[in-house]
């Protein structure tokens, strides 16, 4: 039976997920079990395993996808409970890091974290590492490139892009390297010397690297250029920069070249640059012979032959003729004699090396490229089981032992097979205990079948993380041979089994082409191989620790898919972020959202400055466009309530039939400068505070807050609604009226709130500071005036008593702020976030007053006594206009009073969260500083790229409504705005900078609708 689990936006790493998977695959009860994240190409390997559940079929790339196959279902909570067990681990180990890095999310705080960077390492699922190399590359960093599965046409255009750059692109699937002596990725620890080495193969340079080590020599870099530098298409770009790099760097004497077999003009490009150095070079081309040396370059037949070449060079020896004992290494055992050579290898080049020298010395007509084999001939065999073909959905054989065991117990039950070659490749990332458990498979063969042999390399130094020496002692007592190279054990295979390989002597031959200038070196490819490397790390956060260990700086990148690893989003950001007039004209919008200039002027009947409502029935709503079947009670109960203030009809029963046979007009308050809490119902005769931007002269209109209880905003209706409502109309807005009056210009409201601001208000769901500011400055005019004392104490107490009275002008002051800024049709800043209790809306500066809607979700918080998450209405009103413009749950921090009321945590959360949203935001707003903020400006101008880039969308600090009208408020939360209405605003803009065909556009938005 199968069981399925899908962790929503849970990215981690295709290594760490392929060790929770080998993890919890041995639990009790587990037939089978798979870890991963939604991509297409993890969906194919999960329906190969048949795994595939409808569930897994509708993750996204950013879900973490868990699917069981059990007898029992209470097996799942186990296999859960390990999974939070596995990543909380890793969590523990990264915050108990004592490294001095410090995480971050994105290119821009890397560049800030470590602003002289030189080298990204990037180890990103393949599909997204081309789009982080072009990053690398952007910000003028060589590239390191982990990663796999990169596209041949894309390896070739950033290879030509980065020589351009005047740097270097080292991969893709480049799994090791050492830059000034500083390991990378799956690398040993080797001394420095004065061999530098360029290598198109992985375990190749580690193969020469650790016997260099323990001859007694040292490099000083060994540059990984990945498997197809050397192709056609590519014409080995890294290879040559890289030889001309060593070529003009001093400590480096002898330079070495490490590859298979290349394009046959490519070749010639590369062994002419080589002549051209004026330094000794040391050449293998893995799977030729040659019979000769040319010049000053000595051309090697196997990888320890290399090393032992690049020794004499660098001792300034002359080179031998032959590096190989005349005679064999061992003596051939009779019982073996016509028995077959198996080899299962971990490391493909040392697999490659193997399948050559077999195939030479047994005459079997060379090496193959078939499914996993690089040998398949006469019975004799030679696996690379690092080949995809075995390593989809589980780890690599140098960090899991399973598949070698189970092939160790494959082969040994076999007749025929009579010697078993391994490997165990030591070092940064690889298994620390994989001596320990080839030696017990090795021991556990020999029980059943003692005449069998196993031969062994390991490929490592005395300074690995594994102990080397500990490693050889457990294989020898294990019953295995134990080599000093791969070379030597192949030929110890071949000889137990009566064969040996031939090895002639080579003599040095002129070199009669014609030879070139070595091309200079950039500065900064020079940099990279004078200092050590300063890294930013893209991915593994395993990969950043050598680097600090040895020397190296670094800040560890915590990556995740961009867009949710939508490839057509990816494709989508990529096109807009290359607009070369986007910044400029958010800019523009940005200078006039901080430029605004509010003032509160006056507090007057709605119908006297909103001509829609002039004689009509007409009521406006918060949100965008929504009829009155599809608002929620609360909201349905503000309808009510303002059709019997309005005196249209006589009772609820004829209200309802009026709204009910839509006898009443209804019109969003944004599309007639106006906004509203909650249901956000205005009506005709209620009074609206007035907003004048004196930037734009511009004015914006809010009704004002009527306390707490019972109220129109939350749905109510009842009588004590209505008087008041009246009350506030006839009495409290006439008196504010006329005192604003008496000021010359209305108030200063930015004043206002940089006080409060400072004061521990974020003008969302804590308005305390700002109403006693606002209090402290009417209060004076409204005891001047000529009315009667009980209206101006009625007037104060009621200032007095209704903490939250500022959330309505500040409401206004944000209307008024984004209606000015949006008289500037460019660029991607969000202009408006609403909610109407069905849909969240946002509009764009680029496109006016098009709505971008997605369904709304439901807030989560603290309640009031006697109420739950259960009684929560879906999110409304137009009060999200102050995350708009930068405040609510955008300043969390500056409300530390708050957060704990909103649902957060405490000052750390509140930090976080404000932390947060300041990456989607494009500055900072200078008239609010922020004193717990170390006095930085409120973030402000949320760009709908960053939004959908990161993922990360606007927090809401909202007032939670009960679902059922009259009830009111039942507590306070929060609210994420959803992605989808960014997504949608995305592709609209795009479609309207004619970066996508209305097509494509339409079928994104079917798709974002869909999903």
């Amino acid at each position: 039976m199968l069981y399925t689990v899908i962790k929503k936006n849970s990215y981690q790493d295709s290594i760490n997920l392929m060790l929770l998977t080998n993890n919890i695959s041995d639990m009790p009860g587990v037939n089978k079990v798979q870890v991963m994240m939604g991509t297409a190409a993890n969906k194919d390997i999960f329906d190969e395993a048949g795994l595939l559940t409808e569930e897994a079929k509708a993750a996204q790339p950013n879900d973490m996808m868990i699917v069981l196959d059990s007898d029992d279902a209470s097996v799942m909570d186990q296999v859960l409970s390990a999974t939070d067990d596995f990543l909380s681990d890793l969590s523990v180990k990264s915050d108990d890091d004592s490294t001095d890095s410090k995480n971050v999310t994105n290119w821009e705080d890397a560049k800030k974290q470590l602003p002289d960077a030189n080298l990204a390492l990037i180890s990103v699922p393949g599909v997204y590492a081309a789009d982080e190399i072009d990053n690398a590359l952007d910000n003028n960093l060589n590239a390191f490139v982990f990663s796999d599965n990169v596209s041949l046409e894309d390896e070739t255009r950033l290879k030509k892009k980065a020589h351009k750059k005047g740097l270097l692109v080292m991969g893709p699937d480049c799994g090791t390297g050492i830059i000034s002596n500083v390991p990378l990725a799956f690398t040993n620890v080797v001394r420095s010397g004065n061999i530098g080495l360029v290598g198109a193969s992985g375990t190749g340079i580690q193969e020469v690297t650790t016997i260099i080590e323990r001859l007694g020599g040292g490099v000083t870099h060994a540059i990984g250029t990945g498997g197809r530098d050397l192709s056609d298409p590519v014409g080995a770009i890294t290879m040559e920069d890289a030889i001309a790099g060593l070529a003009h760097h001093d400590p480096t004497e002898v330079v070495g070249i490490i590859s298979k077999p290349p394009a046959k003009e490519v070749r010639d490009d590369v062994v002419k640059l080589l002549h051209s150095i004026n330094k000794p070079v040391v050449a293998i081309f893995l799977g030729e012979k040659p019979d000769h040396h040319e010049g000053s370059v000595y051309l090697a037949h196997t990888l320890e032959e290399t090393a032992r070449i690049a020794m004499d060079l660098a001792d300034h020896k002359p080179v031998k003729p032959n590096y190989y004992a005349a005679k064999p290494l061992q003596t051939a055992g009779p019982e073996l004699v016509g028995k077959k050579v198996i080899g299962l290898y971990s490391g493909g080049t040392l697999a490659y090396e193997a399948g050559m020298l077999i195939s030479e010395a047994l005459n079997l007509g060379g090496i193959i490229s078939d499914e996993g084999y690089v040998l398949r001939a006469n019975g004799n065999e030679v696996l690379d089981l690092g080949d995809d073909i075995y390593t989809q959905g589980r780890p690599h054989p140098m960090i899991d032992p399973r598949i070698r065991i189970e092939k160790i117990n494959e082969y040994a039950e076999k007749s025929d097979t009579g010697v078993i070659l391994l490997d165990d490749v030591l070092g940064y990332g690889t298994d620390d205990q994989m001596a320990d458990a080839l030696a017990k498979a090795v021991k556990d063969a020999l029980a059943k079948r003692p005449e069998l042999k196993f031969v062994t390399t390991i490929v490592g130094t005395n300074e690995d993380p594994q102990d080397y020496q500990e490693a050889r002692k457990l294989l020898a007592a294990a019953g295995a041979i134990v080599c000093d190279s791969n070379a030597q054990a192949v030929r110890v295979a071949l000889n137990l089994i009566g064969k040996d390989v031939n090895e002639p002597d080579k003599a040095v031959v002129p070199y009669t082409q014609k030879t070139a200038p070595v091309p200079a070196s950039s500065e900064s490819l020079l940099d990279l191989l004078y200092t050590k490397p300063r890294v930013i790390n893209v991915g593994v956060a395993e990969f950043l620790k050598p680097v600090l260990k040895f020397g190296g700086t670094g800040v560890q990148f915590d990556w995740q898919p961009i867009a949710g690893g939508n490839p057509k989003m990816i494709k989508l950001i990529k096109r807009v972020k290359a607009l070369k007039d986007r910044q400029t004209e958010n800019n523009h919008v940005m200078t006039d959202l901080k430029q605004a200039a509010p003032f509160l002027t006056d507090v007057v009947p709605a119908g006297s400055v909103i001509p829609e409502l002039k004689g009509h029935h007409t009521l406006l709503h918060a949100g965008s466009p929504i009829t009155y079947a599809e608002m929620t009670s609360p909201m349905q109960g503000g309808c009510i309530g303002a059709v019997l203030f309005e005196g249209w009809a006589k009772d609820e029963a004829e209200a309802r039939r009026m709204l009910e046979n839509e006898e009443i007009d209804f019109l969003c308050n944004h599309d007639v400068n106006a906004v509203g809490p909650m249901g956000g119902i205005t009506s005709e005769h209620m009074a609206v505070l007035v907003i004048k931007n004196k930037l734009k002269g511009n004015d914006a209109y809010c009704t004002m807050n009527e306390g707490i209880g019972k109220v129109l905003r939350f749905g109510a209706y009842s009588q004590e609604v209505i008087d008041r409502l009246n009350w506030m109309a006839n009495v409290l807005a006439p008196t504010l009226s006329a005192a604003l009056k008496k000021l010359d210009g209305g108030l200063n409201v930015n004043v206002m709130m940089a006080k409060a601001i400072t004061m521990g208000d974020e003008f969302h769901q804590r308005n305390i500071a700002a109403s006693l500011v606002f209090l402290k400055e009417v209060a004076p005019l409204i005891v001047s005036l000529d009315i009667a004392e009980k209206t101006k104490q009625e007037v104060i107490q009621f200032l007095a008593d209704t903490d939250q009275f500022f959330l309505s002008i500040m409401m206004a002051t944000g209307k008024s702020m984004v209606d000015a800024a949006r008289t500037y049709h460019k660029g991607t800043v969000v202009t408006t976030m609403t909610r109407n209790g069905k849909d969240f809306g946002i509009r764009i500066s680029a496109l006016g007053d098009q709505w971008f809607t997605a369904p709304v979700n439901t807030p989560e918080g603290l309640f009031f006594t006697g109420f739950s998450q259960d009684d929560a209405n879906p999110d409304m009103g137009d009060s999200a206009i102050a995350e708009t413009v930068g405040f609510g749950g955008m300043a969390m921090i500056a409300a530390p009073g708050v957060t704990r009321f909103v649902g957060a945590g405490g000052f750390k959360d509140a930090q976080k969260i404000s932390n947060q949203m300041a990456k989607i935001t494009l500055g900072r707003n200078p008239n609010f500083s922020i004193p717990t903020w170390d006095f930085q400006g409120t973030a402000m101008g949320i760009d709908i790229v960053k939004v959908v880039e990161t993922g990360i969308t606007p927090v809401i600090n909202t007032g939670i409504a009960s679902k059922v009208a009259g009830v009111g408020q039942v507590g306070a939360g929060t609210v994420h705005a959803p992605l989808a209405c960014f997504e949608k605003a995305l592709v609209a803009y795009a479609q309207h900078m004619g970066l996508i065909e209305a097509d494509e556009a339409k079928s994104m938005d079917k798709e974002l609708v869909e999903a």
